[in-house]
């Protein structure tokens, strides 16, 4: 059996990724039920019973950085090797709420940590898997602010400022200029049924 892709959705707190999340399941499903393929459904940092334990404490008690970042990869080593790779294996294709990318993005970008620390963690993690297809939901970081003001009560990063999800933000941009052929960028102002239209774009061409 042919092996399944992996699709992450990306994008800083309040740029509208979970609100596309499971219409882009069911669209991609449609498309897979003919071959016999379903499509697996997970998030990180969790995805794992290990990985939402960690999801937990990651989302709630302050730490070192470096704590965080481990805390982080050691939640995806173990989202690999129970959840991700053996789906791809039977031929299933994985969608992924946040995956590496968000790593760099919050862990990097936002808090500073040096990507060369960031780049080890991954090659001994990941070798070099990536996602088949990122999509990346932007937003400039003040519409993003007002939706998440508008939202349940933040968690410890969604509590963070403005600056940090600038930084967050540029982070994101530069690996999407870096690995252009992975990634799809979606502007996020655009109203829901613009950026389903784009979505369905995606789940056609892919």
């Amino acid at each position: 059996m042919a092996r399944g892709k992996f699709i992450t959705f990306e994008g800083i707190d309040g740029a509208g990724k979970t609100t596309h999340l499971d219409w882009f399941r069911q669209q991609l499903a449609t498309k897979l039920d003919a071959g016999g393929h379903r499509v697996v459904m997970t998030r990180e940092p969790g995805g794992t019973p290990l990985g939402e334990t960690l999801r937990g404490i990651l989302l709630s008690q302050q730490m070192d950085l470096e704590t965080e970042a481990l805390l982080m990869f050691a939640a995806r080593r173990e989202h690999l090797a129970r959840v991700i790779e053996p789906a791809l294996s039977r031929g299933d294709w994985v969608l992924s709420d946040r995956f590496t990318d968000a790593t760099f993005a919050y862990q990097g970008g936002g808090r500073g940590l040096p990507r060369d620390k960031l780049e080890t963690l991954e090659r001994w993690v990941q070798g070099g898997f990536q996602p088949d297809l990122t999509v990346l939901f932007d937003v400039p970081t003040d519409t993003a602010s007002t939706r998440r003001s508008a939202a349940r009560a933040p968690d410890k990063f969604e509590s963070e400022s403005e600056a940090f999800f600038e930084r967050t933000r540029g982070e994101y941009l530069r690996r999407a200029a870096e690995s252009p052929e992975r990634f799809f960028i979606v502007d996020s102002t655009r109203s829901i049924d613009e950026i389903c239209q784009k979505l369905e774009e995606v789940v056609a061409n892919f």
